[in-house]
């Protein structure tokens, strides 16, 4: 167990300060079950660095006009559709709200929810819908996290989105997407079942959630600092947003080129056939020059450089 703090406000929940870790850790358990319910009245917003995915829907007679002139986005004036897979939330990982989305979070939810919604920026109105009912499918797949461009050990169970983005639906947002520029999802839940996890040898019961969940947990350096977490094990999902990148990520790295075989790896320059390199995951192939990842979208292709993801962790949790 890490060593106590006499600093002043060094632990902290919300605008209360305590003095040290016990301090901290003995308001944790004495207000235990108000937290829970305050958690549980609130609708959860979690932020996520994703991938995405895009696959074009057009008249096969206008396929050769797809490509814009600077070579990075389509001509939606020619795009009917958009097939759009983003992932939009993660397990395993400690957020900003010092959770850890356990596997099989999203189980009940998806095949009770028949309701769930692809928003922009969590705004329900009807304008602001992006995607739902038949041209909104959710479901999760497990990746390995190198797959998602972390550098984490170990695995995650992604919370996906595959949604047909109609046009006439939101103008706005499938002119983001189809230029490339919707780079981060956000989930909207509410929690359901969840629970405390601690530090602590001197609460058995939350220590030992500790020693259960703590091994899976993808940055372990946060759940260390903090000296606890809330797993949660079941969440009703609500909707999943596309949401603008924030100040401190930056941008990826991204190139399209309509109806080739042949794609370039932007990173190097490497040119060289998709179909012949075994896929990542999500339509991704490794470049086989320099290794950066390379994404495959319908007729489309598109170079991500994933290094935005990991800047943004590191200035998240500094």
């Amino acid at each position: 167990m890490p060593n106590e703090s006499t600093t002043s406000g060094n632990y902290h929940y919300g605008a209360k300060h305590f003095e040290t870790r016990k301090e901290f850790y003995k308001f944790l358990i004495d207000n235990k079950d108000t937290l829970i319910t305050q958690k549980k009245a609130e609708m959860k917003r979690a932020d996520c660095p994703v991938i995405v995915k895009t696959v074009l829907v057009v008249d096969p007679q206008k396929a050769d006009a797809v490509k814009a002139d600077n070579g990075t986005i389509a001509d939606i004036a020619n795009i009917d559709a958009l097939k759009v897979i983003a992932v939009i939330n993660t397990t395993n990982f400690m957020d900003s709200h010092m959770d850890v989305h356990i596997p099989g979070i999203w189980n009940k939810t998806i095949k009770d929810n028949k309701m769930v919604m692809h928003l922009q920026e969590h705004d329900m109105e009807f304008e602001k819908i992006i995607a739902d009912g038949d041209q909104l499918k959710a479901y999760t797949k497990t990746y390995k996290w190198s797959e998602l461009g972390y550098g984490y050990e170990g695995t995650t169970e992604a919370l996906i989105f595959d949604s047909e983005i109609l046009k006439d639906r939101n103008r706005y947002m499938f002119g983001q997407y189809a230029k490339g520029w919707v780079r981060n999802h956000s989930v909207g839940m509410y929690y359901v079942k969840f629970d405390l996890a601690l530090n602590d040898e001197d609460q058995p019961n939350e220590y030992e959630a500790w020693k259960k969940y703590y091994p899976q947990i993808a940055n372990k350096e946060v759940a260390d600092e903090k000296g606890y977490f809330w797993y949660v094990l079941e969440a009703k999902l609500i909707e999943g947003s596309a949401v603008p990148l924030g100040s401190n990520i930056a941008t990826p790295t991204q190139s399209v080129t309509a109806g080739k075989e042949s794609v370039f790896c932007q990173a190097c320059g490497h040119e060289f056939d998709y179909n012949k390199e075994a896929e990542m995951s999500l339509g991704f192939v490794n470049c086989p020059e320099c290794g950066k990842a390379v994404a495959q979208c319908d007729k489309e292709f598109r170079v991500i450089d994933f290094s935005f993801i990991r800047e943004r962790l590191k200035k998240e949790y500094e």
